[in-house]
């Protein structure tokens, strides 16, 4: 969901979406499309993920990326212990956007619409509250290497 989010945030507040590209990935995703419930907030929210299969985050995906977000700091916590290395660019959503308590956007895998729906609301407002850092972060990346990312 905050691949979705975040793209179309990107397209309505700078419209050159991409200009930043956005990719999700997990420690233990195989493939698998968006769940019913994602899905459905997703068509809500004007996102169309019918074409979502999740992927493994590997250490091609890291060391691409300007800047790694997780949603919860047992997920960050793997991301360093696997890529040591790139403790410098990976976060929290909710550190990046400046909190400092409760770091975690609870997983709503399993379950039902409501817990989506939570999950959506926290994930939409931190994203909202990271978002100029967010681009100004990539951007700055992209100015040091002389590429777009």
């Amino acid at each position: 969901m905050a691949e979705g989010f975040l793209k179309k945030m990107l397209k309505e507040k700078i419209g050159d979406s991409q200009r930043i590209q956005v990719l999700s990935a997990g420690v233990n995703a195989f493939g698998w499309p968006a769940t019913r419930e994602a899905a459905e907030i997703m068509k809500r929210e004007g996102i169309d993920v019918s074409g979502f299969r999740s992927k493994r985050l590997n250490e091609e995906l890291v060391d691409k990326a300007d800047l790694i977000l997780t949603m919860e700091k047992s997920h960050k916590d793997t991301v360093l212990s696997l890529f040591p290395q790139y403790a410098h660019k990976t976060f929290t959503l909710k550190e990046f956007a400046g909190e400092t308590e409760n770091l975690d956007i609870s997983d709503p895998y399993g379950g039902g619409l409501k817990t989506y729906e939570a999950c959506a609301n926290e994930i939409k407002l931190t994203l909202t509250k990271a978002f100029d850092k967010i681009v100004d972060y990539i951007l700055e990346e992209e100015g040091e290497e002389g590429e777009q990312k």
